[in-house]
């Protein structure tokens, strides 16, 4: 799947920071049911790697790739894992070189319209506009879909189930990344079935 496929099959692609491998495939379950396939595990935890390929192998409904990616050779590491797209906070030369040679679909992040235009000259025209909220979030959106109308975006950083409906409304916003979807507390103690419950409504948010 090309990634501005991946961003139109979802609405919220949730940011999942996964400490345990044993919690990714009955969270990666939980929310694929609440009709979310989309899932960006990020690269902030030992057990990351891990979790994606057991996504990968277990939950056969789930389109799941890795985020947080700052380094060349983590492209790599997670093609290998099974992830089908990476998506990075910034862009640098390397990044895009890298992600190029590993074959995996990218989703670079920005914050300025500089940025937006260097990523464009490096191929790139779908982005996540990172850190949202700080960046201007709706504002932003509405501004640099004049000038820079080809881009289509994922605004993440400070997105919730409120802005979120706002957000998508914007005809270059192809889905946005939020991190509500999979509170801390409630994978720590297994509550998959309010997962799947917070899952059906930003679900909700695109008919």
């Amino acid at each position: 799947m090309q990634i501005r496929e991946i961003m139109r099959s979802c609405s919220v692609m949730p940011v999942l920071v996964i400490e345990k491998v044993e919690h990714a495939v009955p969270l990666a379950k939980a929310l694929v049911e609440g009709g979310i396939r989309v899932l960006e595990v990020t690269l902030r935890t030992d057990a990351a790697l891990e979790a994606v390929k057991a996504i990968a192998d277990n939950v056969p409904g789930a389109i799941v790739g890795v985020g947080t990616v700052v380094r060349p050779e983590q492209f790599a590491q997670a093609q290998a894992a099974g992830a089908q797209f990476a998506v990075t906070p910034g862009l640098t030369p390397k990044l895009a070189a890298a992600a190029r040679e590993a074959g995996i679909q990218l989703l670079p992040g920005v914050m300025t319209p500089s940025e937006a235009i260097a990523a464009l000259e490096e191929g790139f025209d779908a982005l996540k506009l990172f850190p949202a909220e700080q960046a201007g979030s709706l504002g932003m959106l509405k501004a640099m879909g004049g000038p820079l109308p080809q881009i289509l975006f994922c605004p993440t950083g400070g997105v919730s189930l409120e802005s979120a409906a706002k957000l998508l409304a914007l005809p270059n916003v192809g889905c946005v990344g939020g991190s509500w979807l999979a509170p801390k507390d409630m994978v720590a103690r297994g509550d998959w079935a309010g997962i799947t419950q917070l899952a059906r409504e930003a679900a909700a948010l695109r008919p």
